[in-house]
């Protein structure tokens, strides 16, 4: 992952091309052809080199600028105006995305706005709001996960501008996209509770609203495979929360009958209520139960939880610089960036110690 802004690299004298060359094993030919934007290579290798002399320190504002002026970047070098379209739904992730973003393009002298559609408005109105506001007419539009209604994500799809999707794309759908790994967090939290000792973990989150919610229960079953535990879907807590809004208290009945040693909790918003509800029952964190959130941050109110370090300012660095990307190769096919993080381990989580006889089968 790629996180050095060319206005924060020391400047090294001795990097040269030669020297890029050398440590890809390229010819100076090859790295002079890149960074001309020549052709006689292909995408990938040209972004390697560009990412290697950007790591390296090689370019320094002089240099940028001169690219600029001789138009001879491959990246485009006027500057632009970017969207990042959200609802309020999104906001959970707004100040880390769009801090990704500015500090990208901050390299590049581009501007990145926000855009908050409304959520009280009809399908057959969106095309006519999108219209009126001219969002057509930037340079390029970041679409936010977890937009309400889901319809805005379809009617921003058909915009004939450049699109990087921030969320898992809908399957046949012709559009990049760049997205903290969410199913390998997943899979990571079932790693590690096995990896303590815990047989019988609990799956708890809406599986129906977002496309990211289903990846998560897929992730989930996906990794107990692989460690040879059986899933019953029924001993999980993964109705759509909006169909039954009593889920709480059927999760209650879960706990009690099936007495889960582990629990992972795969939407944010639900994690308090969980980790309210294991107190209520006299569970204690984590000598009886072990959780793990996938919270977007640490809330100030609950203790530290071990939880998985989702990519979120990453992945909009990475936007940016996929954007730059697609504006200059508008010919070759989407791509899918998924950025992965770690698992942080915290205080509710522990070993296992119960007997095996204790447990019930999953």
């Amino acid at each position: 992952m790629l996180t050095t802004r060319w206005n924060h690299v020391p400047i090294r004298k001795d990097v040269t091309q030669k020297t890029i060359a050398k440590e890809l094993g390229l010819t100076v030919q090859t790295v002079s052809k890149a960074l001309k934007g020549k052709p006689g290579m292909s995408e990938t290798t040209r972004q390697l080199i560009l990412e290697t002399m950007e790591q390296r320190g090689y370019f320094t504002k002089d240099q940028i600028r001169s690219l600029r002026a001789e138009h001879i970047s491959p990246y485009p070098v006027e500057k632009m105006r970017f969207l990042l379209a959200q609802t309020e739904a999104s906001l959970n992730y707004h100040a880390r995305l769009i801090g990704g973003l500015q500090d990208r393009f901050a390299s590049f002298g581009h501007h990145i706005e926000v855009c908050m559609l409304p959520t009280s408005i009809r399908s057959s109105e969106m095309s006519g709001w999108l219209e009126e506001r001219g969002i057509a007419y930037t340079d390029g539009i970041f679409i936010a996960p977890s937009l309400t209604p889901k319809s805005w994500e379809d009617e921003l799809l058909k915009l004939p501008i450049p699109k990087i999707l921030l969320s898992y794309p809908p399957l046949g759908t012709k559009v990049d996209s760049v997205i903290w790994d969410i199913y390998e967090a997943t899979f990571q939290a079932v790693a590690y509770l096995r990896s303590i000792g815990h047989v019988h973990i609990m799956y708890v989150g809406d599986t129906h609203q977002q496309r990211g919610f289903i990846l998560r229960w897929q992730a989930f079953q996906h990794a107990m495979n692989e460690f040879e535990a059986a899933i019953d879907p029924r001993l999980h807590s993964i109705d759509a929360r909006n169909t039954n809004p009593h889920w709480l208290e059927d999760l209650r009945a879960k706990l009690l009958r099936h007495a889960p040693t582990a629990l992972i909790c795969g939407v944010d918003g639900e994690v308090p209520a969980v980790y309210q509800l294991c107190t209520e029952l006299g569970l204690r964190i984590p000598e009886d139960i072990s959780l793990i959130g996938m919270l977007n941050e640490q809330p100030a109110s609950l203790p530290e939880f071990t939880r998985p370090l989702l990519s979120v300012r990453e992945t909009g660095y990475r936007a940016a610089d996929r954007m730059l990307w697609r504006i200059a190769n508008p010919t070759l096919p989407c791509e899918h960036i998924r950025i992965q993080g770690e698992l942080w381990i915290g205080g509710t989580t522990a070993e296992n110690l119960k007997p095996s006889n204790a447990q019930l089968p999953q």
